[in-house]
């Protein structure tokens, strides 16, 4: 059962970092055979899809390049300067493998995926302005509203700063054209939204179950550890998100999410959209936490006023036919306002605004 986990995982690299699905791949049939792998994972074996055991295992495996660990293994890994032979990497991986077997196998079962993409930033950066202004007309209001950010699953905090972030559009760049982070969207379409507007941040806030401390190179090295490696516009994306973060710092505390956004809904701030956002996160959460995430999001809906709207804005898989679309997906309240705004890679890049009814 692991080794098929590997598999999938490997699957789902394919065509966009070779590396890691060779890893993987060779790391399944590692495990069919009793190999190394069998010990790293030790503890695993009855793990469920969702946690993702294939990918904290390469992320554990990146990891041990990024600190020195594994000189035989960074000649392939281009996150330091190496170029992969895909038919070498697992003869070379082996010996680091068998020598950190330990250590590998700590951090493999002590962590959770956590790649907190900044791209994600680009539609979220959209959807708020769509959210700020349909809130806006639902109230009869000529300016948008201010927006509250308040974001499940934060990991890092590197998406509570859209407002702070430079996109760039044709021969502009919206948001923060100064800014040590600015991305291209790739979008298809353009948000419903007038985009000459400035999108106000007056408030924001995060949670995680386990928060990462982006100000230290502990924190650095995990987020930095399940870029695939050979995707060098992630890699290079992310420094500047770390180098943007440092800057502007936002604690995500930690905290089961329904308990932390009770709280934070507790009060409502007048003139003020409290959108929650979370993405790419929903496959984590335990079905109890999802139930009563939603019944608090329902109690504080059901209080929402035109003074003071609620948003829900996500970004996260759903099922089209036999496979998976990321989509980003706006409820209003009290304006009743229920949309699907498009679809994206789960980076948050490229994107495309095709909007619809949320069904």
């Amino acid at each position: 059962m692991l080794a098929e986990l590997f598999a999938a995982a490997a699957d789902g690299c394919r065509d966009r970092s070779p590396l890691t699905q060779r890893l993987l791949n060779d790391a399944a049939a590692d495990l069919t055979r009793g190999g190394v792998t069998t010990k790293i994972m030790a503890g695993s074996e009855r793990e469920r899809e969702g946690t993702v055991p294939g990918l904290r295992f390469a992320g554990a495996v990146h990891r041990l390049v990024l600190e020195g660990r594994a000189p035989g293994l960074s000649k392939h890994y281009p996150s330091v300067g190496g170029q992969p032979d895909l038919p070498r990497l697992w003869e070379d991986a082996l010996p680091s493998l068998n020598e950190h077997a330990d250590l590998l196998r700590q951090r493999v079962q002590a962590t959770i995926v956590q790649t907190n993409e900044p791209a994600r930033s680009a539609p979220l950066y959209g959807g708020l302005m769509v959210a700020a202004q349909e809130a806006a007309k639902a109230a009869g209001r000529h300016v948008p509203f201010c927006v509250r950010l308040l974001e499940v699953g934060a990991s890092g905090g590197l998406n509570l700063r859209p407002h702070h972030v430079g996109y760039r559009l044709d021969d502009t760049v919206l948001g923060d054209p100064d800014s040590l982070l600015v991305l291209d969207p790739e979008w298809t379409g353009r948000p419903p939204a007038d985009l000459s507007h400035r999108l106000r941040v007056v408030g924001r806030a995060g949670c995680d179950l386990k928060p990462v401390d982006v100000s230290t190179e502990d924190g650095r090295l995990h987020l930095s550890s399940f870029v695939w490696a050979d995707q060098l516009t992630r890699w290079n994306r992310l420094r500047d998100a770390l180098d943007l973060a440092a800057t502007d710092p936002v604690k995500v505390e930690q905290s089961a999410g329904p308990e932390w956004l009770a709280k934070q809904l507790a009060r409502a701030e007048r003139d003020v959209l409290t959108v929650v956002w979370h993405s790419v996160v929903w496959q984590y959460v335990s079905p109890a936490d999802r139930a009563m995430g939603r019944a608090v999001l329902a109690d504080a809906a059901a209080k929402a006023t035109p003074t003071t709207p609620l948003a829900l804005l996500v970004f996260e898989p759903r099922r089209v036919d036999d496979d998976y679309r990321f989509e980003l997906l706006l409820k209003l309240w009290p304006a009743g306002v229920s949309l699907n705004l498009g679809y994206g890679e789960g980076h948050g890049t490229p994107f495309t605004w095709n909007v619809t009814p949320w069904e």
